[in-house]
């Protein structure tokens, strides 16, 4: 890449590898630049990235996704935990984080465009998604954090978007709330694997690394 880049949205589209937004060296500053690399077979036909539009929001932890031709990317947050500098044990410091909801279209002429948000502010969706009819299916991630105790909230809703008619609706809930966890789908199944659930029914807090897999009979 032109520039290191934490965690950007990345996706196939029309032949060329997009990389986008993410976050900046120190993993806290939101990047908003956009480029993009022909590809085929799995090798890079240029010697460069190209220069795109930027999009008008950074940050790490989205969804990025191709639907009929359209590149959407999909939620997000602007900071992240940024590494102390020597410390022997690489530790971390938290900073001030906004998880938002904002949903942005590539067009034909690679200009951005706003769609509605996602029903909640939503973030760690980067392989939490998947494509059924045309329409994307969104499964848990993190939301804004508790005004009080400032503790990450996980999401446990599963999301469905239309790109014809542009609305979003929840049509379901997995079994607890987990983050950056893999979505997938086969013959009618939804499956989830992975991530990081919370800490119990009552409490939204991330706490547990899991290698769980669920699945429920989708019908849409």
């Amino acid at each position: 890449l032109p520039a290191p880049r934490y965690a950007p949205a990345t996706q196939l589209w029309r032949g060329r590898l997009h990389v986008m937004g993410g976050s900046k060296e120190n993993r806290h500053t939101p990047g908003l630049e956009h480029w993009s690399l022909a590809v085929k077979n799995g090798k890079a036909l240029e010697e460069k990235w190209q220069t795109e539009t930027p999009i008008p929001r950074g940050g790490p932890h989205r969804a990025c996704v191709v639907v009929d031709d359209r590149l959407y990317v999909i939620g997000g947050q602007e900071g992240d935990f940024m590494a102390k500098p020597g410390s022997p044990i690489f530790k971390c410091s938290r900073r001030h984080e906004v998880v938002y909801g904002d949903v942005y279209m590539l067009d034909d002429e690679m200009k951005w465009k706003a769609l509605p948000p996602m029903p909640k502010p939503n973030s760690h969706i980067e392989c939490a998604w998947v494509i059924v009819n045309n329409s994307i299916i969104i499964v848990g991630g993190t939301t804004e954090k508790h005004p009080v105790t400032k503790r990450m909230i996980l999401v446990g809703e599963v999301f469905q978007f239309h790109p014809d008619s542009l609305k979003w609706l929840v049509i379901g809930k997995l079994p607890y709330r987990v983050k950056t966890t893999l979505a997938g789908f086969w013959d009618g199944w939804l499956y989830f694997t992975s991530g990081q659930r919370d800490r119990g029914p009552d409490n939204p807090a991330p706490r547990k690394v899991i290698g769980d897999m669920w699945r429920t009979k989708l019908s849409l």
